[in-house]
């Protein structure tokens, strides 16, 4: 069954209702100077939840070391305190990996401007803290999204993982 959403819903996800064949390209090692990447296909399908103010993206990842399953969950807050949405909410994003199904990451949190996404997140990463950056870009025939890590508390990122969807 699917509930129809509320008229007042966020948009800023909708391009990505459906399902999608994803091109990923990995950092083969994270925050240690490397610039060796590694490529694999993977896909996704995503619909919406909550009355338009969530959504549930679904992925299969077919890595060089073996599949797995992964779920984004986002849910939108209309009106957040110090929100960056146009109508000063924002989005919350969280990674369930198959692999370690007992734990959420971190949620990033942000909102879009003109198409583009941004989300920012303190975590940890091998005991070290680190600022996560994730970029949407809905601009595009075929949208992008990207992950970085910055040791330096945003001095500098390093980009660690890119996603290119196209339309099944």
């Amino acid at each position: 069954m699917s509930l129809d959403p509320s008229p007042h819903a966020p948009s800023d996800f909708d391009f990505m209702f459906g399902d999608w064949t994803v091109r990923h390209q990995r950092l083969r090692s994270i925050l240690s100077g490397s610039d060796e990447w590694y490529e694999f296909d993977g896909l996704s399908s995503t619909s919406s939840i909550l009355g338009g103010y969530g959504n549930l993206e679904d992925n299969l990842l077919n890595q060089p070391d073996g599949q797995f399953r992964a779920v984004a969950l986002r849910s939108y807050t209309a009106v957040a305190d110090g929100g960056t949405g146009a109508d000063g909410g924002q989005w919350s994003i969280w990674w369930l990996d198959g692999r370690n199904p007992t734990s959420l990451d971190t949620p990033v949190r942000g909102a879009f401007r003109d198409g583009i996404g941004t989300f920012f997140a303190e975590d940890v990463l091998n005991g070290r803290p680190i600022r996560v950056r994730f970029v949407w870009d809905s601009t595009l025939d075929e949208p992008t999204w990207e992950q970085a890590f910055s040791s330096d508390d945003g001095e500098r990122w390093e980009t660690n993982w890119k996603m290119q969807f196209t339309a099944a």
